[in-house]
């Protein structure tokens, strides 16, 4: 299987968001990531629903929306109201999980748990079977463009062997630091989505990108 490429908006030009949106249309991209940040849960403010129901409005790539916000259930209807394909929430910032799993899933989206790079992957073992992606943060969430945390590596690894001893069909997500380097590594280790914001959009020919990475 191919491997799944996510761009992240949130290294778009936003003064020209209509012709980064062609661009996606017409690349290899497989998704949109789009990383809502509200300042409390991350040390940054990313962009909310104008945003988000604008690109919805222009993107034919399925809409794959992280949220790095607290009280993530409460926008449960309004996102699935966008017509977005994946809810991801952040395992630290659900006290409910497994509800919040559920609500996702009866709003007719699939449901994504997102773990930040100190969470360790066992935390998951009672509901690995309940989502449909893990998305493992490669860098301290809240900002593009930061440096690979090595031990990424070793929780592909783990989180690989967990859901193939759980049974369970959960993808697995990498964002951050997403490069030419990391990203055989990633895919060798197992992952099956690769989110690449600065590495598409700052890149001289963002649609070849998009499609090395998708050969990999």
């Amino acid at each position: 299987m191919a491997t799944m490429v996510s761009p992240s908006l949130l290294a778009a030009d936003f003064l020209h968001l209509e012709e980064e949106m062609d661009m996606i249309n017409h690349s290899e991209a497989d998704w949109l990531h789009l990383d809502v940040m509200d300042g409390v849960f991350v040390p940054n403010i990313s962009f909310g629903f104008p945003v988000l129901e604008a690109v919805a409005k222009k993107c034919k790539k399925p809409l794959d929306v992280h949220y790095m916000i607290v009280q993530p259930e409460k926008f449960i209807q309004r996102t699935a109201k966008l017509g977005a394909m994946m809810m991801n929430v952040h395992y630290e910032a659900c006290t409910h999980l497994h509800r919040t799993i559920q609500e996702i899933h009866l709003a007719g989206m699939k449901a994504g748990v997102t773990l930040n790079p100190a969470t360790p992957v066992n935390v998951l073992e009672d509901i690995i079977c309940d989502v449909d992606m893990v998305l493992l943060m490669s860098v301290n969430p809240g900002f593009g463009g930061q440096t690979f945390i090595e031990n990424t590596i070793k929780k592909v690894r783990q989180l690989r062997q967990l859901i193939s001893e759980r049974g369970s069909k959960a993808l697995i997500e990498i964002d951050g630091g997403v490069n030419h380097e990391t990203a055989p590594r990633l895919v060798e280790a197992g992952a099956d989505v690769l989110v690449a914001g600065s590495y598409v959009f700052h890149s001289t020919h963002p649609e070849q990108v998009i499609h090395d990475l998708h050969s990999l």
